[in-house]
């Protein structure tokens, strides 16, 4: 049986966050904390959105880290109840957004962080109001069920409960005027994986799947993501790639597949500041040839969205794009080795991203798709 569910509310354009502190007052907050990252307010991007909420001093916490960390996550709630805020605005993109939402759970959950990792549905009680503001268009965390954080034993785990869903998500593409190419390349990746990983999980949702397809044609088809890597000041590009973004995540309530599995794993190595978009861009094209034979159909629908023959080489599809926006062509290239290899492979066998991938990947698998792609 088909369970469908559509997800939260979204004020999406140009402006968009103009709209927040009457957002703000209608889901009843009115001690707000922000979560974001230094970055974030380096770039002017966190006093835009505090410009928007008018006088008044509201405590921010800019630590998160690339990845977020329990430690961290730990460290944002200790502000939250000190400040005695009732809701919380991520601002930013992926890493302060699911800093946000394990922060709104662990502000009003006793528990420890751990009891809630995986499908956590049922053990998740009340957590603070969240509104999300996207700077980047990637990952879609601002209308999504989950969030991923690196618990303290060094684990990179995903944490999903319908509960995780921002109450409203401002999607303003106005704050992504500033990224440069490469991170805009990087996410835009990440938005157009997420589409392609929906649509080929088994999983059956059929508007889902073609919220997928529309982002296919809007980032490839269209060439949105090309335009915005050339001219950041795009303003119709970057208004559609945060759209690709949002309906990327959308389309993954289906699920995701064996590249989010392996980048993941790869995200957590120590030492090395890995993009998560960027190793989905490199990973896609392994995982795609992997994949080939288990839907021909759905390979065909992919290829049509991207503006390509029907029976279009997808993987290589996804290395010209890729090379087209300068994005490494593999993990070598962003520093990891075969020495890395048995931790890759024990961690993407774990990943709960892998239990939708349209075909079974075993540790061997694994093993082939990380030694292809460090090449």
């Amino acid at each position: 049986m088909a369970t469908l569910s559509y997800l939260t509310t979204t004020l999406f354009d140009f402006g968009a966050v103009k709209r927040l502190p009457k957002a703000l007052a209608r889901l009843g907050i009115q001690r707000p904390m922000i979560t974001t990252d230094k970055g974030v307010v380096a770039a002017g991007l966190c006093q835009r959105v505090t410009a928007a909420m008018g006088d008044g001093e509201i405590p921010i916490f800019d630590r998160t880290p690339e990845n977020p960390t329990e430690a961290a996550v730990m460290a944002a709630v200790a502000l939250y109840r000190e400040s005695d805020a009732d809701g919380i605005v991520a601002v930013g993109g992926g890493s302060a957004i699911d800093l946000g939402k394990a922060t709104a759970l662990m502000a009003l959950n006793a528990r420890p962080l751990l009891d809630y990792a995986g499908i956590a549905r049922g053990q998740v009680g009340h957590v603070a109001p969240l509104v999300a503001i996207p700077t980047t268009a990637g990952t879609g965390s601002e209308v999504s069920v989950g969030f991923i954080v690196i618990v303290e034993d060094g684990r990179k785990l995903t944490f999903i409960a319908d509960q995780f869903v921002p109450r409203l998500a401002i999607c303003d593409p106005e704050l992504t005027f500033g990224l440069p190419p490469t991170l805009t390349a990087a996410t835009g990746m990440d938005a157009v994986t997420h589409c392609i990983e929906a649509v080929l999980s088994p999983v059956v949702n059929p508007p889902a799947e073609a919220i997928g397809i529309d982002g296919l044609e809007r980032a490839v088809g269209a060439g949105n993501l090309v335009r915005a890597v050339v001219d950041g000041s795009d303003r119709e590009a970057r208004w559609q790639m945060m759209m690709v973004a949002t309906e990327g995540a959308m389309a993954f309530v289906k699920g995701l597949g064996a590249v989010h599995a392996m980048s993941h794993s790869a995200g957590r190595l120590t030492g090395l500041r890995l993009h998560h978009g960027t190793l989905n861009a490199i990973l896609l094209p392994h995982v795609l040839r992997f994949n080939s034979g288990t839907d021909d159909g759905k390979y065909r629908r992919i290829a049509r969205a991207m503006n390509l023959p029907p029976d279009a080489d997808l993987a290589e599809a996804i290395r010209a794009l890729n090379s087209q926006i300068a994005l490494p062509s593999s993990l070598g290239a962003m520093g990891i080795s075969n020495a890395h290899l048995p931790e890759l492979v024990e961690h993407a066998v774990a990943d709960l991203a892998g239990a939708t991938n349209p075909r079974k990947a075993s540790a061997d698998d694994y093993l082939r798709l990380f030694a292809e792609a460090i090449g």
